[in-house]
């Protein structure tokens, strides 16, 4: 059963002004090694660090939560199989509340643009 959904949309140009400013501060708050390692491997790094950064926000709108209730960006992180997919993992405070709402699965969609980076989000479990 679906619990709850979250969609996020960011400009990549936010957030590639934001690495400009900030730099490895910035990302090493935000994002885990894995997803920085990862999105530096890509001819369009920006748009998948958007990406990244609009799945992260689309889970904590699914979890109800904003990123209050202790909630860490790498609490969320988004990984990548073998043939492209991404999925989620969740950790900490964000894992928790997850479960409290009886969330069994989080799947996720992630689209970007040159402009524009987009995430869907969708809570899978049963009611608690």
């Amino acid at each position: 059963m679906i619990l709850e959904i979250g969609v996020d949309l960011v400009e990549v140009k936010r957030i590639k002004e934001i690495c400009l400013k900030w730099g490895d501060k910035f990302e090493k708050r935000v994002f885990t090694p894995r997803e920085i390692t990862y999105c530096n491997s890509k001819k369009s790094r920006h748009q998948s660090l958007a990406s990244r950064f609009a799945a992260k926000e689309a889970v904590f709108k699914a979890l109800g939560t904003g990123w209050s209730l202790g909630l860490h960006w790498q609490d969320v992180e988004v990984v990548n199989d073998s043939l492209g997919k991404p999925s989620i993992i969740l950790r900490g405070e964000a894992k928790e509340r997850a479960e409290l709402m009886g969330a069994q699965k989080v799947l996720v969609s992630l689209s970007h643009t040159k402009q524009y980076a987009v995430a869907y989000v969708v809570l899978i479990g049963d009611l608690r």
